[in-house]
């Protein structure tokens, strides 16, 4: 088979592009043709072989001037549909796979391939059918947000839900209003949804059921560091440092439980106001990767991900059950999807401070419990491989072509 992949980067910068990357290298070796299109940077490591990209736009360093003139580009790209055309002309794909569009390329893409009657898969990294600002999360108010799902996406405007600004919530807001009358997101023919919380929200966003497929993420390989050596008992935190993440409720629980230890792996914008607390039994280890982050997790007593906002499907809590560690999380989003309470970790009730700290101290003291549960997860793992996950996908696509 041929497949163009299609997102807005095309170089590593997030989780949606390592998977795209990741996917893209199984499929090739699994003897199927790959092509990239996405806008054009200097970074950029997978291509085309017209070498056609749309232009890159990058809205966070964009002078005001852009940002005033850029809104109908925003929404719908000619540019991008026109060059994304010129593309599958010449690769002449059996399917294009969607990642993340909005904004930079805009749906025209879609409508670019159904123009040239190609079957479209899109894998759905984030809310952004059902929420203009992709999140479901105000951070000013640090709380989750469902209101332009009950009362319409003007609510965007009305709570400057895109980083605070009048001007960029009403483009966003105009965006979805734009495409949901249009039907549009219904034109895609297949969603990939990393946890069946996502799929609820896009079907209240208004796709079509028969369109979407729950496939959970993948889990890479890796081997498991030995344990033996262990000295130091902990609990471990590995991921972005930032409000949404629930590490200020965290820290609070911390400071009640001197006893536990507490490392954080990680880069963010919260870390310096996080530091300034000073807790004696939090350690900052920096961003950490490989080998080194893995024997970070399997090391660990715990991980613990109290998030407040609706996460999809993290990949740190499937990589920490893949290294045999049990995962505190909170009851919001897909990550409760990948627990079963009381064996391969615990489900605590989001923004308690209560809950959250028995559970740390419930598997923190409780070795011989601890040890059953690193057992559990060793030998129950909760995704498939990403060759597993491939097959899947090429499935996907066969039914699609046929």
């Amino acid at each position: 088979m041929k497949i163009l992949m299609v997102n807005k980067f095309l170089f590593p910068k997030g989780g949606a592009e390592t998977y795209m990357f990741e996917l893209g290298r199984q499929l090739e070796a699994n003897g199927n043709e790959v092509q990239y299109f996405g806008m054009d940077n200097s970074e950029r490591c997978v291509s085309n072989a017209l070498g056609l990209y749309a232009d890159e736009i990058d809205y966070g360093s964009a002078s005001i001037f852009k940002k005033l003139i850029s809104p109908l580009k925003t929404v719908y790209s000619k540019e991008a549909e026109k060059k994304l055309m010129a593309v599958i002309d010449d690769f002449k794909p059996d399917v294009v796979h969607l990642n993340n569009i909005n904004f930079q390329l805009t749906p025209s893409v879609i409508y670019a391939a159904k123009k040239k009657n190609v079957p479209v898969v899109q894998t759905v990294h984030d809310v952004q059918i059902a929420c203009p600002n992709h999140r479901m999360y105000i951070e000013e108010r640090e709380q989750v947000c469902t209101e332009c799902l009950k009362n319409g996406y003007k609510s965007c405007i009305k709570n400057r839900c895109v980083h605070a600004s009048a001007l960029q919530s009403a483009v966003a807001a105009a965006e979805s209003i734009y495409y949901h009358k249009k039907n549009t997101y219904n034109l895609v023919d297949r969603y990939i949804c990393p946890s069946a919380f996502i799929a609820e929200q896009i079907k209240k966003g208004g796709v079509e059921e028969k369109r979407i497929r729950v496939l959970h993420n993948y889990s890479n390989e890796f081997t498991v560091p030995d344990k033996t050596q262990e000295k130091e008992k902990y609990i471990v935190y590995f991921g972005r440092i930032s409000i949404e993440k629930g590490l200020k409720l965290l820290f609070d629980a911390m400071a009640e439980l001197p006893e536990v230890k507490l490392i954080i792996a990680g880069r963010g914008p919260l870390e310096e106001e996080l530091k300034a607390r000073e807790l004696g039994n939090v350690e900052f280890a920096g961003f950490k990767s490989g080998d080194e982050l893995y024997s970070l997790i399997a090391g660990a007593a715990a991980s613990v991900y109290p998030s407040q906002w609706y996460e999809n499907c993290p990949m740190s809590v499937i990589e920490s059950i893949k290294a045999g560690t049990p995962v505190i999380t909170s009851d919001i989003g897909g990550t409760k999807e990948l627990i079963e309470n009381g064996k391969n970790g615990f489900i605590f009730e989001t923004d308690n401070k209560a809950s959250l700290k028995a559970a740390i101290e419930r598997i923190y003291n409780n070795i011989e419990l601890n040890e059953e549960m690193k057992a559990y997860c060793l030998s129950h793992q909760v995704t498939d491989t990403l060759e597993e996950y491939t097959e899947k996908t090429e499935k996907i696509y066969r039914e699609l072509i046929k």
